[in-house]
């Protein structure tokens, strides 16, 4: 085979292949049984026609991580920070701005607040190092809902739905990567790969404790489907802000980041047996997996609503809650 196929098959099959700067967020087993479990979750009056794509998105769990290499500049900037939420990181900004574009502003004007008097802090207040995981969650969710809506439109028309199912899919693929590395604790903090800062407890500084424990110890202990769908439970968040879901949903994923640098010290995670271990990895992926059946069948009920006009428009500076430095209104609480 000629190399050049060789390699474009590579890629296709192991995102990662041709981009060895990438660091696969959760590995490829733990995003993959993530996303199949959600699908085989959720419940008969959910949208059971992602039934029929789930191999395709559980084999395409990990792509968003193949839009991260260093050879795409342009698309590694945009993306790299949707797959983190260093949370120490702006701990001065309350509450979580409901605009993307507003975080970026408010994390640069902390920036050139503290830069002279704490130059340290400021080098990592930068959008790269805080994160926008909950940003890049609720834009794909968003994406579902209006995929969703027109699935429900041609079958209406009583039109084929085949190429909007298929969008759909695509959609969860891109909110099943960040909400399945969301659940991935140190995917919420700045400890993310190695210990920073005070470290009396001697918690390991190595940069390779992400990958060894997300990738090495899940491919070892052989995680599958079945291991985390007893756990997932009755579909839930059926009501409420979304965002707020989301945002509590990462705090939750954050709680138990320390957890994971106290069973590193073990072993290393050398150990594939370690109960403890497994434990906690058969724990964070069942949340994942329940979290991303709960916002798909979430969507779905949202796609059923027909949308109203919002007026004044988030466009028209007229709005009460428009932002000049954004150019719109925040997203509504609840919308």
């Amino acid at each position: 085979m000629r190399p050049f196929v060789l390699a474009a098959l590579t890629a296709a099959v192991f995102p990662a292949a041709l981009h060895p700067n990438v660091a696969l967020a959760w590995g490829g087993t733990a995003h993959a049984v993530i996303d199949r479990a959600a699908i085989e979750a959720i419940p008969d009056d959910g949208p059971v026609f992602l039934r029929k794509q789930v191999d395709y998105i559980a084999g395409s769990a990990s792509l968003p991580d193949g839009w991260r290499g260093d050879s795409e500049p342009f698309s590694k900037i945009e993306e790299d920070p949707n797959h983190g939420w260093f949370k120490e990181q702006f701990a001065f900004l309350k509450p979580i701005p409901r605009s993307r574009y507003a975080f970026v502003i408010a994390l640069y004007k902390h920036y050139e607040a503290i830069k002279d008097k704490d130059p340290l802090t400021a080098q990592r207040t930068n959008v790269r190092w805080t994160g926008t995981l909950p940003y890049a969650a609720m834009e794909s969710y968003e994406r579902l809902i209006a995929c969703m809506r027109q699935v429900r439109a041609l079958r209406a028309e009583g039109k084929e739905t085949a190429f909007a199912e298929q969008h759909c899919a695509f959609q969860v693929i891109r909110l099943g990567h960040y909400i399945g590395d969301g659940a991935q604790p140190l995917h919420d903090s700045v400890n993310s790969d190695g210990w920073r800062g005070d470290n009396p407890k001697g918690y390991t500084r190595d940069r390779t404790i992400h990958g060894r424990f997300e990738s090495e110890f899940v491919d070892g202990m052989a995680l599958t489907t079945g291991d985390i769908a007893p756990r997932i439970g009755a579909a839930g968040h059926r009501e409420g802000d979304m965002f707020d879901a989301v945002l509590a949903y990462l705090d939750e994923a954050a709680s138990h980041m320390e957890q994971v640098y106290v069973l590193e010290k073990r072993d290393r995670f050398a150990n594939f047996k370690d109960k403890d271990v497994r434990e906690l990895v058969y724990a964070r992926t069942a949340k994942g997996a329940a979290m991303l059946r709960d916002m798909i069948c979430r969507a779905w009920a949202e796609s059923a609503v027909k949308p109203a006009p919002l007026k004044p428009s988030p466009l028209d500076p007229a709005n009460p809650a428009y932002d000049p430095e954004t150019g719109s209104a925040p997203a509504q609480v609840g919308a």
